[in-house]
């Protein structure tokens, strides 16, 4: 949940790694620090706060170096403090590192290192590691990393370097993501690819139980006993230009803006002449498809609401069982897995800690795994091998947007596919549904242009004290991820019912002061959700509704209607989270928030 920067090459050192630093920073923003080498001197700078008041320093101090590494931090043990910020040089200043993840043993290996009369100097799992590789370093790195990564348990990113090694950066892998890159006489490692798009787009993503050594001249991949091994690096297909923000304010409104065109990509390849086609990525026959009576989907945070949208879809298409579980929980419930069983694992980064614990589990107990993912190449791709990739590019905003479209498109089009191999699926209902996404990029296209109208709304409500979000069936989904995209970037409390809940406990606190916003489409239960609306009327909360255009009747309950474009009962969340995202983003903007990096909060969680 950290973010790591390093380099060696000809550039200047500190500005490519305060540079792919700033990339990093919805990783972590706590604190930051860099270390370069220079005449076989390690030197270091760190500042609490963000990556600017790092470069601050950097520039007033004229810090240079040949080659370095860097860090911005997202704290898990130890305080908030210059002291514990990373990275961190070992008490005889020979070992200098940064660290992504949590060393678990570090309070046996400092005990140990102390009764040899090494001394501490900060509160942090990663000073074992750094004092633990001054202890055993002899001059060989190599065989220093392969005794450190025996003696440490836990997950962990390292990147290290040596002060008498003046062409070596070398990294190690276990559990947490690192990415390697080298272009001509330079070479780079990040914890996320975005970081080195500028440079090459030709990478290794390291994999676990491994490390490497970074040279100028090119990089070695070893286990972690030692022996070298071939790796292919992977292209990606990603451009520099999608890490910028161009004229937006902010990163999280570009991404929401980006998400007609990131439907109509996803779309595309999978869908033509109103069928749908997932045979190129998916090797499915008939037999295998008619052999999964279970469906598991699991995921986290909004990956795992974009799955309650793809389980009430695909209840209505076919007789499947279904369960949506968080990855947290799942491993350690009692839950049937077998190889009746069809995993489904929806991670944005593909480097979800919990997530990939849960795959790994499904793995052993013979369910047939799938992997829906933003990044080819990442680690829970790698292990589970058969992926729908959404092709959303970066995302830099923590709080997601375009990648939860990209997975509802995603996960709808397997819903299709599936009960189309099942044989449950009707042509009819193919055509439908599939004709209905085509025209989904327009109508989002179409939500967008309401943006100024969602701002005056948000402006009207930013005092409020919290708010209800409410909805039926397919309307429920995206009111559970309104909610968590208010509270994410806004600090305002916010919950997410089934509108037929709100009797059953949560009534008790609407007054004039807690706004409900209902998700009210058009539909069958229009009339039911329309009774939980009189409901919060009578108790005088404020109500705003999501409702369809051409409802004139919705008029009679509130003033405060956004309307959204008429599509197929079953797609109505691509439409309603469209003003659920910018009516969140404009809330937190009037009362000064950090919108891209909202505190306390990390793009990719890499620990349990």
């Amino acid at each position: 949940m950290c973010g790591i920067m390093g380099y060696i090459g000809d550039r200047d050192t500190t500005k490519v790694i305060l540079e792919g630093l700033a990339k990093h920073e919805y990783r972590g923003y706590d604190s930051a620090g860099i270390a370069v080498i220079k005449d076989n001197k390690i030197s270091e700078l760190r500042t609490i706060g963000r990556v600017s008041a790092l470069a601050e320093r950097v520039a007033k101090e004229h810090f240079t170096g040949d080659f370095g590494i860097g860090h911005t931090r997202w704290a898990t043990h130890g305080g908030v403090t210059e002291n514990n910020a990373h990275p961190h040089v070992s008490s005889d200043n020979r070992v200098v590192l940064v660290h992504n993840g949590i060393i678990e043993n570090a309070r046996e290996i400092r005990a140990d290192l102390e009764a040899h009369g090494i001394k501490f100097h900060t509160e942090t799992d990663t000073e074992s590691a750094v004092q633990y590789l001054g202890y055993v370093y002899a001059g060989d790195p190599k065989a220093a990393i392969v005794k450190l990564t025996k003696r440490i348990r836990g997950a962990f990113a390292l990147v290290i370097m040596f002060y008498d090694k003046p062409n070596e950066i070398w990294v190690a892998r276990k559990g947490s993501p690192l990415v390697v890159g080298h272009a001509e006489n330079e070479g780079f490692c990040a914890s996320d690819p975005t970081a080195l798009l500028e440079y090459t787009r030709d990478v290794w993503f390291m994999d676990d139980d491994e490390m490497a050594q970074i040279t100028k001249e090119g990089c070695k991949f070893f286990d972690f006993n030692g022996v070298e091994h071939p790796k292919e690096s992977m292209h990606l297909d990603w451009d520099a230009a999608m890490t910028n923000r161009g004229a937006y304010p902010h990163f999280m409104l570009k991404e929401i803006h980006e998400q007609p065109e990131v439907v109509a990509h996803t779309l595309l390849g999978r869908v033509a002449g109103e069928s749908v086609d997932l045979s190129k990525e998916l090797g499915w026959t008939k037999e295998d498809a008619a052999k999964w009576r279970k469906i598991h989907f699991v995921a986290c945070g909004t990956s795992h609401y974009a799955t309650v949208v793809a389980a009430h879809i695909m209840e209505t298409l076919g007789n499947f069982e279904i369960r949506t579980e968080v990855a947290s929980e799942y491993r350690y419930r009692n839950i049937p897995i077998d190889e009746e069983t069809l995993a489904v694992f929806v991670s944005q980064s593909g480097e979800t800690a919990d997530t990939l614990h849960a795959a790994r589990l499904a793995k052993e107990h013979g369910a047939k795994c799938l992997v829906i993912t933003n990044v080819r190449g990442s680690t829970i791709h790698r292990e589970v091998g058969e992926a729908l990739i959404t092709p959303a590019g970066p995302e830099i905003g923590v709080a997601a947007t375009k990648t939860f479209t990209a997975q509802m498109t995603v996960l709808t089009l397997l819903g299709l596919y599936l009960a189309k191999l099942r044989g449950d699926l009707k042509p009819d209902t193919e055509r439908r549904l599939t004709a209905a996404l085509m025209d989904i990029p327009g109508k989002l296209a179409t939500m967008l242009s309401k943006e100024k109208e969602i701002e005056a709304l948000a402006r009207d409500f930013a005092d409020a004290r919290g708010f209800f979000f409410i909805g039926r069936g397919l309307a429920y989904p995206p009111a559970l991820e309104g909610a968590l995209k208010l509270k994410e970037i806004s600090y305002l409390h916010a919950e997410a019912y089934p509108a037929g809940e709100m009797k059953h406990g949560p009534i008790a606190l609407l007054d004039k002061e807690l706004p409900v916003v209902a998700l009210v489409p058009k539909n069958a239960l229009w009339e039911k959700t329309i009774s939980n609306i009189e409901e919060s009327m009578a108790r005088k909360s404020p109500i705003i509704a999501i409702a369809t255009e051409g409802d004139g009747e919705i008029g009679h309950y509130t003033k405060h209607v956004i309307f959204t474009p008429e599509t197929e009962p079953e797609l109505f969340p691509f439409i309603a989270i469209i003003p659920l995202q910018l009516f969140a983003y404009y809330i937190a903007r009037q009362r000064g928030c950090d919108i891209d990096m909202p505190r306390n909060l990390a793009k990719s969680v890499t620990v349990e």
